[in-house]
């Protein structure tokens, strides 16, 4: 179960699961639902990519394997994005519906808080009290979420962006 309790993990499996789901659908028109689970997907990605950048690379993340801390922190954020960008969403995205993808990060945050204390190990040193107590607990995760809700915006104004010009020429 530990294994699963890695934010890394859960976006990466999310990623991939929205990748196949793209190409299962390729041949037929995307769905408003598949676009809204792509930008989630951008959003989470990234901040694993940036996440790791920031405050990971130098520590130990539980990889036995080099080339596995490689993609799932740096080449699969890297691949989610650029797929963001060359094949923008087909309809438009609301900050509203941005806003809705804080859920799972929030719910994972819930779970991870209270299941640290239980078994004595939190998934991430700036997550664990032992390193500064709560208050520098909250202080990453206020950063965090205040980072997310701006890419937040970005990615929606982006991706509203690219497909309207994509649309454009389209019709043109």
């Amino acid at each position: 179960m530990n294994y699963f309790s890695y934010f890394t993990i859960d976006s990466n499996l999310i990623a991939v699961a929205v990748f196949v789901a793209c190409v299962v659908s390729w041949r037929s028109e995307r769905s408003a639902r598949l676009d809204f689970l792509r930008g989630a997907s951008v959003v989470y990605m990234a901040v694993v990519g940036i996440v790791f950048s920031l405050l990971l690379s130098n520590t130990d993340v539980d990889t036995a394997l080099p080339w596995v801390n490689f993609v799932v922190h740096e080449l699969m954020p890297i691949a989610v994005v650029v797929d963001w960008l060359i094949d923008p969403p087909a309809r438009r995205l609301t900050l509203r519906d941005g806003l809705t993808w804080l859920a799972f990060p929030a719910v994972w945050l819930v779970y991870t808080l209270i299941k640290g204390p239980i078994v004595g190990k939190y998934p991430y040193p700036f997550l664990d009290p032992a390193n500064g107590g709560y208050g520098t607990v909250a202080v990453y995760c206020v950063a965090i979420l205040m980072g997310m809700t701006a890419f937040i915006a970005v990615v929606v104004w982006v991706g509203n962006a690219l497909g309207s010009r994509m649309q454009r020429s389209l019709v043109a």
